[in-house]
């Protein structure tokens, strides 16, 4: 059997995203001496391009509600120990105020997500951690006399490493080039504990078959709109593209969506297309119904919407059938997207290691003492707009103070 150089520490942490980088400046903060094993060459990759480099580090209105998962209110426990609140005063004690943009969305005043990054990177050379970059997590063995033993890949080179815990920070399958990865759920399998099936969420939907060249012909459109099915419903902007649909709304509803369901769309959410053309009416109904559907759509979208429904009729001259239907089309628009773009477009992971296999107060998990799992590799999945964020450092938090 071959030999490796060991290096003891009180944690070792797989992955340098936020969750493993809270992780490891918390336990510093202890008097803990941790390893962070980062595959790529920097850490807090997906914190970099979060919010177009912008990095929408929490949400004012964080909780369980915002979050899909088998147990949502299992996040309770952690965000009861790290709040929102400790989130913006920690941020705001290293430097970065936030600003909130909308639905609480809160942005550090420089727009500079690498700020973020810089704050961990700055704090763990203060506590004396360990981050090694370009460095793979292999495999994560119990040793006989208790702890853990780590084998990783350093630039070509086998090393090992042993620590009293382990932490499965490394993140979920979105985004491969980021350095995305399955490992924290392969370590939760071989140990017996219950993964979530797993699937893309805030991703964009694609759409195929004979409606694909209606919604390409709208590429680039944006129009706000109610998004709903029979689960929930969000009120944000959507894109059209030429493969189907995106924008925020349509990111959210992804989380809640499954192959082969359809999603219906409120086009006109803060309107009533029946009062509109009522009122149309009272005052002579000489345009035609197109011309008043431009106050509120592009000319593109107008254009679409008349290849479905009769627009060009003066709404004076409207009967009630075809009244109803113009409304029911704008307000009850039924799409049966074909399916997702995957987890290399998707935002986030949803499913992941099951809660109910995990301490909530500590994120310990029940069945192996020592082997924490934190961030997106635990089915937690939240809402776009700093949900995720969040989770990520609350559980980085209570990792760090069990560890």
């Amino acid at each position: 059997m071959k030999r490796y150089p060991q290096e003891k520490f009180d944690a070792i942490i797989i992955g340098g995203g936020a969750c493993g980088l809270m992780c490891a400046v918390q336990a510093g903060l202890r008097g803990k001496r941790t390893l962070v094993l980062e595959r790529n060459d920097r850490p807090g990759a997906k914190i970099l391009i979060s919010g177009g480099g912008r990095c929408n580090y929490t949400n004012l209105h964080s909780a369980p509600a915002n979050f899909v998962s088998a147990n949502p209110d299992f996040a309770r426990a952690a965000f009861s120990r790290w709040t929102v609140e400790d989130t913006v005063t920690f941020f705001e004690r290293h430097g970065i105020i936030g600003r909130e943009k909308v639905l609480g969305q809160l942005f550090p005043v420089s727009n500079r997500a690498k700020d973020v990054v810089l704050v961990f990177t700055k704090l763990m050379r203060q506590y004396g951690q360990e981050l090694y970059l370009h460095s793979r997590a292999v495999s994560v063995d119990r040793l006989p006399k208790g702890g853990f033993g780590v084998l990783y890949e350093q630039e070509g080179a086998e090393r090992y490493a042993v620590a009293d815990a382990v932490v499965m920070a490394s993140g979920g399958l979105p985004v491969a080039k980021l350095g995305a990865s399955d490992f924290a759920l392969r370590i939760a399998r071989s140990y017996g504990l219950e993964v979530v099936p797993t699937a893309p969420a805030l991703v964009p939907l694609t759409i195929t078959g004979k409606d694909a060249a209606w919604f390409a012909a709208l590429s680039g459109n944006t129009v706000f709109s109610r998004v709903y099915n029979e689960r929930i419903n969000f009120e944000e902007n959507i894109l059209f593209t030429h493969w189907g649909l995106s924008g925020p709304a349509i990111l959210q509803i992804s989380s809640y969506w499954r192959p082969g369901e359809t999603i219906t769309i409120d086009l006109l959410p803060r309107h009533s297309v029946a009062e509109l053309i009522r009122q149309e009416r009272e005052a002579g109904g000489r345009r035609l119904v197109s011309q008043l559907l431009h106050e509120f759509f592009s000319r593109k979208l107008v254009e679409a919407l008349g290849g479905l429904l009769p627009l060009t009729v003066k709404v004076a001259s409207l009967g009630k059938a075809d009244a109803k239907r113009i409304a029911e089309g704008i307000h009850r628009f039924t799409v049966k997207p074909a399916g997702d773009k995957g987890y290399d477009k998707a935002e986030v992971m949803r499913g992941g290691v099951a809660t109910h296999e995990l301490d909530p107060q500590t994120l310990e998990a029940r069945k192996v003492p020592g082997l924490y799992f934190g961030g997106e590799c635990v089915d937690m999945t939240g809402w776009l707009g700093g949900y995720n964020f969040q989770w990520a450092w609350s559980s980085g938090y209570v990792i760090a103070q069990a560890i």
